[in-house]
């Protein structure tokens, strides 16, 4: 399902001299992060406050990606939230690409925001994208992923989930596997057990043991959706006991 034969970006590793106190470096995941390999279709997993996110930010912005999405020459910010771990990072390229993008849900609309305000409606990019907040929050991002990502690339995606409905999210990893066809890179963070069912993905795993690759199947997500669609009243009798 993923033809490119070697990705853009084989690794990704902590420098040697980065710091080992304070955040993120505190979070388990950062500090046992060794050389991370990269496959054409990589996704990271694991609950709130993992380090995923921080993560894939991170890997964003030291390939040259907005911190709050975009391209490398999509530049915007309305809140710095972003931390120092882009600076620490080694990135280990085969060869680098021509185009990429960097997209999160969370800073979605205000990048929808920007775009629409962009004083350069002709050649700006306003005219790539002139209706992004004329449709859903769903439709506007697909627009985006269908639009953007669907050639050779390295692309960045951050929670695209929280976007999109069960069927977006096949819409989604068509468009993956119509770029990927081409040559594209995929790097994200998700709690979505559909996206991490991509074929091929290499998963990965972060949780207060560190970072390790886990099969579909052993993803503790994955474990859990089942169990709760299997017999949503046993959780329900464990939640709602007074």
């Amino acid at each position: 399902m993923t033809s490119a034969p070697t990705p853009y970006l084989a690794t990704v590793e902590l420098d040697a001299d980065a710091p080992t106190a304070g955040y993120p470096f505190d979070i388990p995941a950062i500090a046992g992060l060794g050389a991370l390999a990269l496959a054409p279709v990589t996704v990271l997993v694991g609950d709130n406050g993992a380090g995923k996110s921080t993560l894939v930010e991170a890997v964003a912005v030291a390939a040259g990606f907005n911190a709050e999405g975009g391209s490398r020459n999509l530049r915007f910010e309305t809140h710095r939230t972003h931390c120092e771990l882009s600076d620490w990072l080694v990135l280990g390229y085969t060869r680098r690409p021509r185009w990429g993008w960097f997209l999160r849900a969370e800073t979605f609309y205000g990048m929808a925001s920007y775009i629409e305000n962009d004083d350069d409606p002709v050649g700006g990019v306003k005219a790539m994208f002139p209706d992004l907040h004329d449709r859903s929050h769903g439709e506007s991002f697909l627009t985006l992923v269908e639009s953007r990502m669907n050639g050779d690339g390295f692309y960045v995606l951050d929670e695209p989930e929280s976007a999109l409905s069960f069927a977006g999210q096949l819409r989604l990893m068509h468009a993956m596997h119509q770029a990927c066809s081409e040559g594209a890179q995929f790097l994200l963070a998700t709690h979505s057990p559909v996206l991490m069912a991509f074929p091929g993905a290499r998963l990965y795993e972060l949780d207060d043991q560190g970072i390790a690759p886990v099969g579909f199947d052993d993803v503790g997500a994955v474990q859990l959706w089942r169990s709760f669609l299997d017999a949503p009243d046993r959780f329900f009798r464990h939640l709602f006991a007074d």
